[in-house]
């Protein structure tokens, strides 16, 4: 751990208190992790993201290897009983683009393979670009595709169960290429399924209608069906965006919005106030 840059913040130890499957065997293996943080001093707010530290060594000889995951969670209340902490983690494996070979990813395996009772290294929390308005009325236009999802069930928590107050509209955007993409919003024990009654909650989930449709062209397709309602939103002055996923997300988004309202400078100009009045966020991922 000597080896580690100054600027990777500060570490604390969790424990892994429980580790779910959340798709079926023989699919892509997606899980739900629990951590319980072992600093009672540890805090995060919703939207922010925790890195876990895998120890050494790695290939190139790296002393070790650091990735990042969104928090799928809200914060406990009342404060002081105890942090735990949501993640959700797909086990990924790449594919070497000059001899072929498939590779496991590092952090996603090694969370993927810890047990219930297993200590990690933990560092952050990370900023992020993600905050929740403090405005009660103001309404939420959240599109993300995978594994994305995560921070946008933190913040249906954290204004359903943890405030119980929200009176603006909340609009969930989420396209998967297929069914077992969407298995978070899908499971019954701890989704988002359990919001789909708030007057103000609605959600959009669209699927591949090809075998070798990618998440973000499932998204398109279902955004295009409910263009109006999102335009709608993002003209309201109270209207604040969300968008979590792959780096492919972006474009697709911005060219529906172009198609829909005018042309690429008329949305260009649109987005380009979102962002000046602070209602526009982005978290992408490759």
């Amino acid at each position: 751990m000597n080896d580690l840059p100054a600027d990777i913040g500060p570490m604390t130890q969790a424990l892994i208190k429980e580790s779910r499957r959340v798709t079926p065997p023989g699919s892509e293996e997606v899980r739900h992790i629990r951590l319980q943080m072992l600093d009672p001093a540890f805090q995060f707010v919703e939207g922010q993201s925790i890195g876990v530290l895998v120890p050494g060594p790695h290939p190139f000889g790296n002393p070790y290897h650091l990735r990042r995951y969104s928090i799928a969670n809200a914060r406990s209340i009342p404060l002081g009983n105890g942090v735990d902490i949501d993640l959700l983690v797909r086990r990924c494996f790449y594919i070497d683009e000059v001899s072929g070979e498939r590779f496991p990813g590092i952090a996603s395996n090694y969370l993927c393979d810890a047990k219930p009772g297993d200590q990690l290294t933990i560092t952050g929390p990370y900023l992020s670009p993600f905050k929740m308005p403090l405005d009660n009325r103001a309404n939420l236009l959240m599109i993300g595709t995978g594994t994305g999802i995560a921070p946008f069930r933190a913040f249906a928590q954290l204004i359903y169960e943890r405030r119980g107050d929200w009176n603006g509209q909340v609009r969930l955007f989420y396209g998967g290429r297929s069914g077992l993409d969407l298995m978070y919003a899908n499971d019954e024990s701890s989704d988002l399924a359990n919001y789909y009654d708030e007057k103000t909650f609605k959600a959009f989930r669209a699927l591949g209608t090809r075998p070798l449709m990618s998440s973000s062209q499932a998204l398109e397709r279902g955004i295009t069906e409910h263009a109006d309602e999102a335009i709608a939103l993002i003209k309201d002055p109270n209207t604040y965006v969300f968008l979590s996923g792959l780096e492919k997300i972006a474009s697709v988004f911005d060219k529906i919005m172009a198609e829909r309202i005018g042309g690429c400078e008329a949305w260009t100009q649109l987005k380009q106030r979102l962002i000046d009045e602070g209602r526009w966020s982005e978290l992408i991922y490759s």
